[in-house]
């Protein structure tokens, strides 16, 4: 499997000078756009890496799939898809548009920003302090890293720009989307995006996830069967923003993507994939990571359809 993968990294490192690091959040701006690596964790828990596989980087919107995970299991699905849709857009990830006009009532997913942000909201606890350590302890639990934090200086780039966030969550507060303090709401909101992982630990995420939830190194179960079938049928749809179509043509596999260049994917009851590539696509998307998962599932066969 390593031989496999170090042939994937090699094969398409070439992608990414057809891309480009986000600069919006100027923080990100300071990656290397040429670092790509891949994990992968079996459900009897034996990992394979390859490249850049063990080196740390902001997860962004893959960390979505971790707060709509807890939510669910404070809230419970009902009351969490009375606030969010579980419909795809064709709009972009930040897209006002879509939730002004389209669809005013609520966002149409948990994996674009507004459904983010919706959804980050209902997280428990009294504080913000304990609402972000709830989110980082749960994270550390579905890694089995207890050293995941949220980059400080990657939250305070995304604070100090995060004005289109601002805009989504502001409107959904005048909607009645969203309770409690907005801007308490969007400094967990960015501290959780500003999380750092590598491909282990989010190809460890893709493993629970899997598994029907359950941890498959310590046989632990975190979340139900049935939530995370809703996971992976949310990233299959929704996951990889206005490009999750051909994504699932392609390349057949639930995944989530952030700007920080990662990518989370979860091949059910076989394994969790990890990949990191910072140069991103149009759509925001690791445009040599893609490469990598679709040689991938073809070599292996990966593709659930």
């Amino acid at each position: 499997m390593e031989n496999l993968l170090t042939s994937l990294v090699n094969n398409n490192i070439s992608y990414t000078k057809d891309g480009n690091v986000a600069s919006y959040i100027p923080e990100l701006s300071k990656t290397n756009p040429s670092d790509l690596g891949i994990c992968v964790v079996n459900l009897d828990g034996k990992e394979y890496g390859a490249g850049d596989f063990e080196k740390n980087f902001s997860i962004q919107s893959i960390s979505k799939v971790i707060s709509l995970m807890l939510a669910i299991l404070d809230n419970g699905q009902r009351e969490v898809f009375s606030k969010v849709g579980m419909e795809p857009t064709g709009d972009s990830f930040n897209s006002i548009v879509s939730l002004e006009v389209k669809n005013p009532h609520k966002p149409f997913n948990p994996m674009i920003n507004a459904g983010a942000i919706a959804t980050t909201a209902l997280i428990g606890g009294n504080t913000l302090e304990e609402k972000i350590e709830r989110l980082l302890e749960f994270t550390r639990k579905i890694t089995g890293n207890d050293n995941i934090t949220y980059n400080k200086d990657v939250y305070l780039s995304e604070k100090q720009t995060g004005n289109r966030n601002r805009a989504l969550a502001y409107f959904m507060k005048s909607n009645g989307l969203i309770d409690g303090d907005v801007e308490e709401i969007l400094d967990l909101y960015f501290r959780q995006c500003s999380i750092e992982g590598n491909c282990r630990d989010i190809a460890r995420i893709g493993a629970v996830v899997a598994n029907d939830g359950i941890i498959p190194w310590s046989g632990e179960r975190v979340i139900s069967r049935e939530v995370s079938r809703i996971v992976k049928t949310i990233m299959v749809t929704c996951g990889m923003y206005d490009a999750s179509g051909e994504f699932a043509v392609h390349i057949g596999i639930p995944a989530k993507s952030g700007v920080g260049g990662g990518i989370l994917a979860s091949v059910p009851r076989r394994m969790g994939i990890g990949v990191y590539g910072p140069a991103l696509d149009s759509k925001g998307n690791s445009i040599a990571g893609i490469q990598v998962l679709q040689e991938l599932s073809k070599e292996l066969d990966l593709s659930i359809f």
